[in-house]
């Protein structure tokens, strides 16, 4: 196996399924099955997921609203999405830890790196909800953060288009494929890949990220086997 440390980040919008909103069922078992695939290949996998299904702090903000109010509202989205998640682990017998930027009593302790380092020491599946804990700060950030606390030896961005593309492929039927590019390669042409502080605390920190296609089954594996099916963004 050639990743056998992970930080997995998914997007709330992806639990939406075929509904539009909220957490899709059918969605949840499945991202459930491939994540307990990765699990019994013997990876240690963290995972943040984000809350734009529920509640996106940004875009729900308004003149009643601010900003720093809205941020925490989609904190909370995400703490949702990661108990639905966790539940969905446990019921495969997957050990599952729930740690949170915002922690809550009897759902979720307080995200702290010697919590996070005993979990994954004895096993477990460590989920990261509630973002960094902190307003203006997305949850991208909050997967790079994580990852580099918990010494990931890679970003997964799961998605659901299968790598990076000179432009966007679902409007753009002539946008090309890049297989492996360098972060600066990254940043300097604009490649929205992840928020730029996250981006930046890959690059500062030398953790490479993986975009790919998280909808595919069995893709997830490909990854971590080194099969590559999306794009590899490294120095």
């Amino acid at each position: 196996m050639k990743y056998r440390k992970i930080l997995l980040k998914l997007s709330g919008e992806s639990l939406m399924g075929e509904q539009g909103y909220g957490i899709d069922p059918i969605r949840l078992e499945y991202y459930a099955d491939e994540i307990a695939t990765a699990v019994q290949a013997g990876c240690e996998t963290g995972i943040v997921i984000g809350g734009g299904n529920i509640f996106r702090g940004l875009q729900g903000a308004s003149e009643i609203m601010d900003r720093v109010q809205g941020d925490y509202m989609g904190m909370l989205a995400t703490l949702i999405n990661s108990v639905a998640l966790r539940s969905a682990l446990e019921s495969r017998s997957i050990p599952t830890l729930l740690l949170s930027g915002l922690p809550v009593d009897g759902i979720a302790a307080k995200a702290t790196r010697p919590a996070a380092m005993e979990a994954f020491k004895a096993g477990k599946v460590v989920i990261f909800a509630g973002g960094t804990g902190n307003p203006f700060f997305t949850t991208d950030t909050a997967a790079a953060l994580r990852a580099a606390e918990a010494h990931a030896e890679v970003l997964l961005k799961g998605t659901r288009v299968d790598g990076v593309y000179t432009d966007d492929p679902e409007k753009n039927p002539a946008a090309i494929k890049l297989t492996r590019i360098t972060f600066n390669d990254a940043i300097q042409k604009g490649y929205k890949i992840l928020d730029i502080t996250a981006f930046t605390m890959c690059r500062e920190n030398h953790i490479p990220i993986i975009v790919f296609d998280i909808q595919k089954p069995g893709n997830l594996l490909k990854e971590l086997l080194g099969e590559q099916t999306g794009t590899l963004v490294s120095d």
